[in-house]
């Protein structure tokens, strides 16, 4: 029989490393009944400058990237505030943590000694109710299973700016389930392998699992990822799409965007003219970070052209962040946001920026970092939350098939009650193809 006092009696932070090698902070929560939740807080590469701030050391240790300071506020300051309270009072919880730290960054006591005690609470949560995340989350309410977006090719900040798109994204929508979305994506990742040996164009692994490229310009990736869908025995654009995160902050600004394979300077309305170019050539139904961060004009323009033929996301534009969303919404810049935990900084401002997103009729897309860990907490709130899709990285490294595989889980454990999202998770109608 459960014990189902949720006070929570002790709060511990320890370092861990992350996926790429990186001191990291993970928070255990331990309530009175015996339940116990435990959290790691992901790092990004590519950041907006407006989500919540890691707190690192400084100095000469792992390059200046320790968390001794994170983890010490934890174990203090956060402890102690965070004892003998009701860990079921998620709301109360993240505010204590946000007033705690009283800045609008969470720099004093750090993003991610905050991100990681929010989850842990929650995971406290789940488990002194006995029930798995995703159904603790839910609360009753009917929900789907996500449509992935998984990695192929990385470049951008995730590998040296090889090619200056950061991510080359595989999605199926047309599949049956989440585990068939899954067969057609080992297929063409396999595919694209074997093309890019053949072809001596493989360098290597991104920060997220996928090939790392040496691809002559951003087309060349494009024609690789549709020879290899096709070389999977799948159909480009009426089985399989192309998702496309340009992270345009990586190498744009004041309207000026410049491309590392050939030196080139486009301005905005040339952005998007060759990304509009992109898009009447190649099976693209998302794009993310088209353009830069301070350009919302930019978005606004991209979206009133191309917003009916696609999925157009904001995440550098927006840092997941509930108020931005909704101004987004009401200007009509774009037409669905990326969910990311450690940008808003606690699990309340997260799911806030999701519900926003959903009034909006916006796609809603949780999402992991490139510096990630073993922790499956976004499988779960994906699924909970009934986000409709969820964007890990590739098809391989265990800190992303971790995450894959949890949903797996979850989509055999609802059995004849799993609901893929597939097409209807996307903002905007389907393609004829």
């Amino acid at each position: 029989m459960l014990n189902t006092d949720t006070t929570i009696t002790n709060v511990h932070g320890r370092r861990v490393w992350d996926s790429r090698g990186r001191p990291t902070v993970e928070v255990e929560v331990t309530l009175a009944g015996g339940a116990k939740g435990r959290a790691i807080a992901p790092a990004g590469a590519s950041t907006g400058t407006g989500e919540a701030l890691d707190l690192r050391d400084g100095g000469t240790a792992f390059g200046g990237l320790d968390v001794q300071k994170a983890l010490s506020g934890v174990n203090s300051e956060i402890a102690s505030a965070l004892k003998s309270v009701d860990a079921t009072e998620q709301a109360k919880i993240d505010s204590l943590l946000v007033e705690l730290d009283g800045t609008p960054n969470r720099s004093r006591l750090g993003g991610n000694a905050i991100v990681a005690t929010s989850m842990a609470v929650l995971h406290a949560s789940a488990a002194a109710c006995g029930q798995p995340l995703w159904h603790y989350l839910a609360g009753g309410q009917p929900v789907r299973i996500p449509l992935p977006e998984i990695q192929i090719f990385g470049g951008g900040a995730h590998a040296a700016r090889r090619v200056d798109v950061q991510d080359f994204m595989l999605m199926c929508p047309s599949a049956s389930s989440f585990s068939e979305a899954l067969e057609w994506t080992a297929e063409v990742y396999r595919a694209a392998g074997e093309l890019m040996k053949k072809a001596g164009k493989l360098q290597g692994v991104a920060d997220e699992g996928g090939y790392w490229p040496a691809f002559g310009c951003n087309e060349d990736a494009l024609d690789t990822l549709v020879g290899a869908i096709e070389l999977a025995g799948l159909k480009p654009g009426g089985q399989v799409g192309i998702s496309l995160d340009i992270a345009a902050s990586e190498f744009g600004r004041n309207g000026q965007y410049t491309l590392a394979l050939d030196g080139r300077t486009l301005d905005t309305a040339q952005m998007i003219e060759m990304l509009g170019r992109w898009l009447g050539t190649y099976p693209i139904l998302s794009i993310e970070d088209p353009v830069a961060e301070d350009d919302a004009s930019g978005f606004r323009h991209f979206t009133e052209t191309y917003g009916k033929l696609c999925q157009i996301i904001g995440d550098d534009y927006l840092v997941t962040n509930a108020a931005r969303v909704k101004t987004a919404a009401f200007q009509h810049t774009l037409n669905a946001v990326l969910i990311k935990p450690n940008q808003a900084g606690t699990i309340t401002e997260t799911r806030l920026s999701l519900e926003e997103g959903k009034l909006a009729g916006f796609g809603t897309i949780v999402s992991a970092r490139s510096g990630e860990s073993e922790d499956v907490t976004i499988a779960h709130l994906s699924v909970g939350w009934d986000a409709g899709q969820l964007k890990v990285g590739s098809f391989s490294r265990s800190e992303r098939m971790a995450k894959w595989n949890e949903v797996l889980r979850i989509e055999e454990s609802l059995g004849r009650d799993a609901k893929f999202s597939g097409w209807s998770a996307l903002p905007f109608q389907r393609r004829q193809s």
